[in-house]
C-alpha cells in the first residue's frame, strides 16, 4: 500500500469559453516512492455530446516539466453518464511531475496525443 505525504498542491482550472460553467481542480500529492498522485474533480461540465462538434468523452492530460504530454485517462462520472451536477473525476498515479493539466473532448481515450479542443486547463 502506498502512503502519501501531507504536502500537496492544488491546481485550479481556469475559466473556459468552451464550457463556461465548469469549475474544478487537480490535487497533486507525492508518495514515498516519489510518484505523483493526481486527483481531478470537475463540476458543471457539459455532457460531451452537447459540444460542437459532438464528442464521446473527456480525456485528462498533463504536461511534464520536460514539456512531454501524457494521457492520464478518461474523466469518469459516478454513473458512467454525467449526473445532475455534471461532475467528473479521475485519480491516477504517475512518475512524472505535472507542470500543468488540461482536459480535451475526444471520441476515444485510447490516443497518445490530444486531437480535440481543450475545454479546461490549469495554465
Amino acid at each position: 500500500m502506498a502512503t502519501f505525504s501531507s504536502c500537496s498542491t492544488n491546481l485550479k482550472f481556469l475559466n473556459s469559453t468552451v464550457v463556461p460553467a465548469a469549475k474544478g481542480s487537480v490535487k497533486v500529492s507525492k508518495d514515498n516512492n516519489e510518484n505523483f498522485l493526481l486527483a481531478v474533480k470537475v463540476v458543471n461540465l457539459a455532457e460531451p455530446e452537447r459540444l460542437t462538434p459532438r464528442k464521446n468523452m473527456y480525456v485528462v492530460w498533463m504536461v511534464t516539466s520536460g514539456n512531454i504530454t501524457k494521457n492520464l485517462g478518461r474523466l469518469n462520472s459516478s454513473s458512467g453518464y454525467f449526473t445532475s451536477s455534471l461532475e467528473g473525476t479521475l485519480s491516477t498515479v504517475t512518475p512524472f511531475k505535472p507542470d500543468y493539466v488540461f482536459i480535451t473532448a475526444e471520441n476515444t481515450a485510447a490516443i497518445q496525443y490530444p486531437t480535440g479542443a481543450v475545454v479546461l486547463t490549469t495554465k
